[in-house]
């Protein structure tokens, strides 16, 4: 009998934001993510104490889940910044440093937590009212007739994860990849319901950047392609296909479900065989110029059809089922009982082999218009070829974004700092009525705006990692850096321009430093000059709702009152 052990009671934690160990905890992951944010973010090296593979990232969604932690107010956290990333792949980073910084900041100024949270509430409806305003002055449309805007969008993307350690010119390369394998995805002149395509990413370690490259159709993996007489590949018409979803090894496991009758003496093996050479006589007489199977194929197969001038290519992997079928128009047979019907054929264009590196790859080409293409991404190791591969699914996914809401917002902290000049001047305009409706003291409600811009402007004083000062001209309330070591006179000479690229510095222009005083005021609206465009852009839709997980977050995090742990 086994001993009995009594059951310990949970542990339960009273206001746990005034516990200091949880507070301590979570400004250390405040600081951790901060350091990671933006173009000159630092990378992290994640691994457990008892080895294995080593993580380097400073992508959200990788260096979230590479950190564990016990404590549920971490967890919270976490887990509400990954759902937001896995719906919208971008601003990961952002979402949390804002929702950490709200919670401190909240704590800092001595508010009631239920004030805190309804001074944050009225301010987000305040920002999201303001960016989805067409005169919105931190809101840039995107014109689909010229790609400027998308690859500007799609660099910055690339360009703030620096564990993909590329140069200028390789940024620029991976960024205009992306946008044209985005742009190959959006099907053009299909009457109905418009579905985009796949973009199939293909990794090739040890080659340079700059030999990446965007194929229309799809690229298969196959190493004996070179066995195969190539003279049999060329064909002036559309090849027909035949896809199987079931194996063709000759298993009976791969027959089905049920009880399987085996009469006495009787080779089961060579049954199956013959039945499956029948299917690929049927094959031949239909002539199928490619055969392609998911799982495995016998080696008597592969060598009959191979006879008969059929190009075999097995092990296909499910991944590639999906864009198969949509770039061929095949159906996937997945029995092996019945006749193949003529509507399960698809076709092929054409076939041609390319060689990259050590792989070998088929190129399947569509038959007609495709909106399947294949990425092939090159670097010098596996680490930053597998950072780099993550960057470009992100942006591709934040591309998809802007068809449904052709947007973007200014990069470089620039939307940030004009947040937070526009929440700090409409909310002095409205103190009245504000606290009317919000039930606190003039006072209190002061003291949530300028925690909720300070947590704004903090966000963008992250983006500097080298000791420079962040700063914010009292004009348009955008965001500018100079270094440490710069004299005050001498300031605008070493400003440049603004974060997003949008305005150069002048002699006449005021300043404020960030997470300080400076005058209330009312950001001036751009003038809206085409020749000049943003250099940094950051997605509309995943920053919206990036703010609005931050504060929501933030807000659920003020109201815990208790936290029970089970200890048992």
């Amino acid at each position: 009998m086994s001993r009995l052990v009594k059951k310990a009671p949970s542990l339960c934690t009273d206001l746990p934001l005034d516990n200091t160990d949880i507070c301590n905890k979570l400004h250390l992951l405040r600081q951790l993510l901060k350091s990671c944010f933006g173009p000159t973010g630092r990378l992290k090296q994640v691994h457990n104490n008892i080895g294995g593979h080593v993580v380097t990232t400073s992508t959200s969604s990788v260096l979230l889940p590479a950190i564990a932690s016990s404590q549920s107010f971490i967890n919270l956290i976490k887990t509400s910044v990954l759902n937001h990333v896995s719906r919208f792949s971008d601003c990961g980073l952002f979402a949390a440093i804002l929702c950490l910084s709200l919670i401190e900041q909240a704590k800092q100024s001595g508010l009631r937590g239920d004030v805190a949270i309804r001074v944050n509430k009225h301010l987000l409806g305040m920002c999201t009212s303001y960016l989805q305003r067409e005169d919105c002055g931190c809101k840039v449309k995107l014109d689909f007739c010229s790609s400027h805007n998308l690859i500007t969008l799609a660099r910055s993307i690339i360009s703030s994860k620096p564990a993909c350690v590329l140069t200028e010119s390789e940024a620029l390369h991976i960024s205009r990849l992306a946008v044209q394998a985005f742009l190959l995805t959006v099907p053009c002149n299909m009457p109905g319901v418009v579905s985009l395509g796949k973009i199939v990413t293909i990794s090739v370690e040890g080659h340079p950047v700059l030999n990446s490259a965007v194929f229309p159709g799809l690229l298969v993996d196959t190493p004996d392609i070179l066995r195969v007489d190539k003279s049999k590949l060329l064909h002036s018409k559309p090849l027909r296909m035949v896809l199987f979803s079931a194996s063709l090894a000759g298993d009976l496991s791969e027959l089905g479900d049920g009880i399987i009758d085996v009469h006495p003496g009787v080779d089961t093996d060579s049954q199956i065989l013959d039945q499956l050479l029948e299917l690929c006589k049927l094959v031949v007489k239909d002539e199928v110029k490619l055969f392609v199977c998911q799982k495995v194929i016998h080696p008597v197969l592969q060598q009959y059809l191979k006879s008969h001038g059929v190009m075999v290519i097995e092990r296909l992997g499910i991944a590639l089922m999906e864009p198969l079928t949509q770039l061929t128009g095949a159906q996937p047979v997945a029995t092996l009982h019945t006749t193949i019907p003529a509507k399960a054929y698809g076709k092929v264009k054409d076939l041609s082999i390319m060689q990259f590196g050590s792989k070998t790859m088929l190129h399947l080409h569509p038959p007609g218009e495709s909106s399947i293409c294949t990425m092939m991404l090159c670097h010098r190791n596996e680490t930053m070829l597998s950072e780099l591969k993550v960057v470009c699914q992100k942006t591709e996914h934040v591309l998809r974004l802007t068809l449904r809401e052709p947007f973007a917002l200014l990069g470089g902290g620039c939307t940030e700092t004009h947040l937070a000049a526009y929440v700090r001047h409409k909310s002095m305009k409205q103190v009245a009525e504000t606290v009317s409706v919000l039930g606190c003291s003039q006072t209190e409600h002061l003291r949530g705006v300028d925690g909720f811009c300070h947590s704004l402007e903090s966000v963008a004083a992250a983006l500097e990692h080298d000791g420079g000062n962040s700063l914010m001209d009292l004009t348009h309330a955008h965001h500018w850096t100079h270094s440490a070591d710069v004299m005050e006179e001498n300031m605008e000479d070493s400003l440049g321009f603004c974060g997003c690229g949008l305005i150069d510095s002048s002699i006449n222009q005021s300043w404020g430093f960030l997470n300080t005083k400076y005058p209330e005021f009312s950001p001036a609206p751009l003038s809206r000059d085409t020749a000049v465009q943003p250099r940094v852009l950051d997605s509309f839709t995943a920053k919206l709702n990036a703010l609005q997980v931050a504060v929501e977050t933030a807000n659920l995090a003020l109201d815990v009152r208790y936290l029970i742990q089970d200890m048992n």
